[in-house]
């Protein structure tokens, strides 16, 4: 469901183009654009961009900072990969940088997202670029431990950069305020949504300063989020950047039909692709079983799901960024939540289970403008109902049919560009909010209310209320699974009030 607004996205592109700047043929970057100085950023910020060899801005930053810098409410929709990261941190670093003041910090900046890889992930890419304007910023998440981030939160923080349960778990124990926050940043919302986290959200949002900033970007801007932007942004400016063609990433997307008896080997073939490659299956189980079968035939590959303690997801995502293990096995936890450049393959191992999934998963390649493939394994049986998925999505693969060591793998196989693997300092394993650590916690990142049952309390680091399993990931089983490429079979896990 699109947006209900009283003007669209299409429709003010032409009548007022202060408020509306779609770049329907933009491509993602903008070299010969205005630079990030010329777009009125700060010079702090500008030469620690410099320092990190960002020189020119993508579209949607192009398109976006000036209103955010300016301090409107800012709508900002774009795919996946286009930089909306830096859309909303650059104008966020900005305004709080003038707001911090000698003697006691307290949070100015606030950045929901609906995933701890995510909370992570947009902690490291903004905290050195938060150095250069003096901005201290912390990450908040379930799983990771409780007590570590109340010592950097009573140390004096600017922006909190939170899942939305472990916040609510802190500011309930009196250990977080968002009393004087001056902007609010929802990145992927409409994930948020999915996850039934918006009623916890909400009750955030009504703890900062109503007249704080509002920053939302999405890859999409559907369904509940409209709530949202009606209740909290006041005449926001929007911003839409498309990539040229249509809505669907800039990948090449294969798909090939083969027999059940030859899943298993083809997947391995295409693993053993030079370069990263993230595979998705249905299920936990199926994941797990799917990376030690391709560590059996010698590729390095790890497995993230929502069912692995945090420090056994973080350490899976450290090995794949770093391309010590080029190769990720996931769930959908990894869909929305993992954004690691020059990924150059997504195997479809499993298919999704809509247009909406598959175009997620995909999403993780082809990312800030470098290409990709996208390939979808099917079973006969498959083949129709994916023809579909294939043209809601908006992608038009023929669906070829294959055997293990066909001309089309070893045309694949040969296309990928390896990755040099990065050592990791003894700095590098120290950095970041949470830290290392055994069984997660018990809190979670749980919304409090409004999804699939009613109201539940929030209770720290207490124990899951009864009924409630550990581990677990929204939407993914925990059993059956695509063993040596059978079929997801077992029955599915109730659904978890936890974020990944």
């Amino acid at each position: 469901m699109t947006l209900v607004h009283p003007v669209s996205f299409e429709s003010n592109a032409v009548q007022n183009t202060a408020v509306q700047k779609t770049s329907e043929n933009a491509p993602v970057e903008t070299p010969a654009g205005p630079t990030f100085h010329e777009l009125g950023l700060p010079q702090p910020l500008v030469t620690a961009l410099e320092r990190r060899g960002i020189h020119r801005p993508f579209a949607i930053q192009t398109s976006a900072l000036p209103d955010a810098l300016a301090g409107r409410d800012v709508l900002g929709k774009a795919a996946t990969g286009s930089g909306k990261t830096l859309a909303f941190g650059l104008p966020l670093l900005a305004r709080v940088g003038r707001e911090v003041k000698n003697g006691r910090r307290a949070p100015r900046g606030l950045v929901l997202v609906p995933t701890r890889e995510l909370a992570q992930q947009v902690h490291d890419a903004l905290a050195p670029l938060g150095q250069a304007s003096g901005v201290q910023l912390v990450a908040v998440y379930g799983g990771a431990p409780m007590y570590r981030q109340i010592q950097q939160l009573r140390r004096g923080v600017d922006v909190i950069i939170a899942t939305p349960g472990r916040l609510q778990d802190l500011i309930s124990q009196g250990e977080a305020t968002l009393a004087e926050v001056v902007v609010t940043v929802l990145d992927e919302a409409d994930f948020m949504a999915d996850l039934g986290f918006l009623p916890v959200v909400k009750e955030l949002l009504d703890q900062t300063d109503r007249n704080a900033q509002r920053l939302l970007f999405s890859a999409t801007l559907d369904g509940e989020v409209d709530s949202l932007v009606r209740r909290y942004l006041k005449d926001p400016a929007r911003h839409e950047v498309k990539r040229a063609g249509d809505d669907a990433p800039p990948a090449e997307h294969l798909a090939f039909s083969l027999a059940f008896r030859d899943k298993l080997q083809v997947a391995t073939e295409l693993a053993g692709r030079p370069g990263r490659t993230i595979v998705f299956a249905r299920t936990q189980l199926g994941v797990d079983r799917l990376a030690e079968n391709l560590k059996a035939a010698g590729i390095k590959a790890e497995a993230i799901h929502g069912g692995l303690p945090q420090s056994a997801r973080k350490r899976a995502l450290e090995e794949f960024t770093d391309a010590r293990s080029p190769v990720l096995v996931a769930t959908d936890v990894a869909a929305r939540g993992i954004h690691v450049d020059d990924v150059s393959l997504v195997l479809h191992y499993d298919p999704p289970t809509d247009a909406k999934t598959y175009l997620h998963r995909s999403g993780r390649t082809a990312r800030a403008g470098a290409a990709g493939v996208v390939v979808s394994l099917l079973l006969p049986d498959q083949v129709g109902q994916a023809k579909r998925r294939f043209r809601t999505a908006k992608v038009d693969p023929s669906v070829d049919r294959i055997r293990p060591g066909d001309q089309a793998i070893l045309d694949l196989v040969a296309k990928g560009i390896p990755v040099e693997p990065k050592e990791r300092t003894q700095r590098d394993m120290r950095r970041g909010g949470g830290g290392p650590g055994g069984r997660p916690r018990r809190d979670g990142d749980r919304p409090t209310g409004g999804h699939r049952g009613g109201p539940r309390r929030s209770f720290g680091d207490k124990p899951r209320p009864a009924g409630e399993r550990s581990g677990g990931s929204y939407g993914e089983r925990s059993s059956g699974g695509s063993y040596g490429g059978g079929r997801s079979g077992g029955r599915p896990s109730r659904p978890s009030r936890y974020s990944n």
